[in-house]
Formats: structure tokens, sequence, C-alpha cells
């Protein structure tokens, strides 16, 4: 009998750590989905290009947003389960399934090296792949208990209460991400949040090593591709055809800085990065990042703004990974009396998780951020504009 109430506790204090697990996780990731389906799209993506059912990688790669929001909402659901005993046979088999998997993204990015974070628990508590994949292992061994002993496993209350418990974990695990993906995260946990220097965070410190790349040839002869370098290419047989080109990581970069390739251009070519971060004024930028899937459903207060922010002598453009045709058919259609720079698109959708969305910056520094759907007004940031009688642009000293 003792013995007995011991599996009991054991396999009790099993489900709670597993089940807050899981809601943790969930919970963290809930706060930018985004951020995870961009994750799943690099997964996508790595095996699209190695071709894995490669129509199938570009078809969930178009869903990525739709699938992270329920693998998010699963999570939450699942750990409430877990704890309350709901439906336990089949809430340990689903957990059990989503666990295998989950490992198998892990080892996936350990043993390729492809991926070098999992995004486990979002960019608040980042992992090494390595990390991730030990993680895992525990968890699945863990799991593996729980769904060998689910017979064992009583439900905590009536069906009923625990029905209706179950139904408000999953309304409150869409409710959260519609906030976030509508309002931006509530905890911004990227290196461009509020109060951060982006000048500051793209120095390296002294103790930056940056990666060794090696540049490996492919080429083909008689069906055949051999990978070749500098120092084994076949100079002297010339029937050797160019296939590809891929750079290999030989060593991984040591204490990067957070920022590393923020940069703005105008579509001339010209980087004008260091004369939007160094600008002693108020500045606002509009991140666009891709313009014909740009939310517009705030324009007339976003047209507002930028109307008191000329009348106010304060600078604002807006960035974009379109092209210049893109950009103008865009401003044309919405009568948007602001200049468009380029950036790259990765950037844009790390420094901004709305799109369109904007940030407000003063010599570097990031002092507001606003999604699309909360445009603010001018006369209620109450800004200091003591320096923004100067130009942002001084011609003589754009970098070419």
């Amino acid at each position: 009998m003792t013995q007995s109430k011991s599996s009991n506790y054991i396999l009790l204090a099993i489900r709670v750590f597993v089940g807050i697990l899981f809601i943790f996780s969930g919970l963290i990731k809930a706060n930018d989905p985004s951020g995870l389906a961009y994750k799943m799209g690099e997964f996508f993506e790595v095996w699209a290009k190695e071709e894995y059912l490669p129509s199938l990688m570009h078809w969930f790669n178009n869903y990525s947003l739709e699938l992270s929001v329920l693998m998010i909402a699963f999570e939450i659901v699942a750990g409430v389960a877990l704890i309350i005993g709901y439906r336990f046979k089949i809430f340990s088999f689903l957990i059990l399934l989503l666990t295998i998997f989950f490992t198998f993204l892990t080892a996936y990015a350990v043993f390729s090296g492809k991926i070098k974070e999992c995004g486990c628990f979002g960019d608040c508590i980042k992992l090494k792949s390595f990390e991730s994949f030990m993680k895992d292992i525990v968890l699945l061994v863990l799991i593996f208990i729980l769904f060998f002993f689910r017979n064992k496993v009583t439900q905590w209350f009536s069906f009923k209460v625990a029905t209706g418990i179950i139904l408000s974990a999953f309304v409150f695990s869409f409710l959260i991400q519609w906030y976030t993906l509508k309002f931006l995260p509530v905890k911004d946990c990227l290196a461009y949040k509020i109060g951060n220097n982006i000048l500051k965070e793209m120095t390296p410190g002294d103790d930056y090593v940056p990666e060794e790349v090696k540049t490996i040839l492919r080429y083909k002869k008689d069906g055949i591709v051999k990978d070749f370098d500098l120092t084994n290419y076949p100079w002297q047989d010339s029937t050797w055809e160019f296939d590809s080109q891929v750079n290999e990581v030989i060593k991984e970069a040591q204490n990067e800085p957070p920022i590393k390739d923020f940069a703005i251009s105008n579509y001339d070519g010209e980087n004008v990065t260091n004369q939007i971060l160094e600008y002693k004024g108020n500045l606002f930028i509009l991140f666009v990042k891709d313009v014909d899937e740009a939310n517009l459903s705030n324009m007339n207060k976003l047209k507002a703004l930028i109307s008191d922010c000329k009348s106010s002598h304060i600078p604002i453009i807006a960035v974009s990974s379109s092209n210049d045709i893109q950009t103008n058919q865009f401003k044309e259609k919405n009568q948007l009396d602001i200049e468009f720079f380029t950036i790259d698109g990765t950037v844009c959708k790390t420094a901004m998780r709305s799109n369109p969305g904007l940030m407000c910056i003063k010599n570097g520094n990031i002092i507001g951020k606003w999604s699309y759907a909360s445009y603010p007004m001018l006369t209620n940031l109450h800004l200091d504009l003591n320096n923004n009688s100067a130009p942002l642009f001084d011609k003589s000293t754009i970098n070419e």
C-alpha cells in the first residue's frame, strides 16, 4: 500500500511538472507567435532545399503563422489537461507524439548543424540546439512514464468542470496570441526593444571572434558531383563543370553583437544607416516588411501622424524589403507622403513584429514602438524637439 501511494505521488509530481512546463513553454511563445512562425519557416526552407518533399515544405511555410498559433494553443491546453487529468489517455498520447516530433527537430538541428536555435522557449529564454535536444530527451522519458501509467490517472474535477477549464484555456491561448499579434509582444525580448541603443547593440566587444567560413566549390563530371576547395581544385582538368558554391562554417562566431546586419540604404544603393542612427533629434521609422501583405486598417491615423511630423519638423521615413516599384505603388495607392528606403527582410521582421509597425528613435536609442493597430498621436508623446531643427540627411556624408 505504501509503495502504491509513493508511485502515485511520483506520477502526480511528473504530471504537474510536465504540465507546467508545457504551459510555460506555450505562454512564452504566445508572447511572440510570429517568432515561432519564423523559426518554423527556417526548418521548412532548409528541408525544401534538401529536397525533402519541397512542394509540401513550401506549402507548410506559407501557413507557418497558422501552424504556430495552433501549436502554441495546443501546448497550453495540453499542459492544463495533464495537470487536471482531463481525457488523460488521449492527451498523454498526443503529447507523446508532439514530444517525439520536438525531439526529432532538435536532433536534426544538432546533428545537421543547419539550425542554430530551435525556439523551444521563444526569444526570451534562448537555448542552443544541444541544450534543447537534451531537454527534450529528459522530457520524452517523463512523458513515456505518464503514457505507460495512463490508466492510473484519475480526473481531478467532474467532467463538466474539467471541460470548462479546458475550454477556458483554449480561449485564453487564442486571445493572448491575438493580442500580441495585433499590438506587439507584451515583453520584447529581442535586441530592438525599447530602451536599447541600436548602435551600441551593433558594436562588437573586445572578446568578439568572427566566424570562420570555408568556401566549397561543387563541380560535376559524368554525372558525379564532387566538392573542391582552393587546395585541391583540379586546375589542369577543364572537363569539370561548375555546379554550385557552398559556404561552410568551420568555426562559429564567439560573443557576436546582438545586432549584426542592420543596414538601411536608398534605392540607388547609398547607405544611410549612420545618418539615421546618429541623428540627434527624434526620428520615426515605419517598418513595412512586405508592402503587398501590409495591414491597411489604420492608414488614416498613420497619414495624420505623417502630416503632424512634417509640421513639427520631425523626420519620418519608411523602410521595406520590397523593391522600389512595389513601394512606389504602395505609396501612391495609400497616398503616403513619406520616403521609402530598403532594408533586409529578416532584419525588418526582427526589428518590428508588425507589418507595418512604427519605431521612434533618438540618437540611436529606441524610445517607442507601435503596431499598425496603435499608431500614436504626436501630441500625446510630448517629445523634446530641441534637436529636430537639423535635416536628417546631409548629402555630403552619405556612404557610397
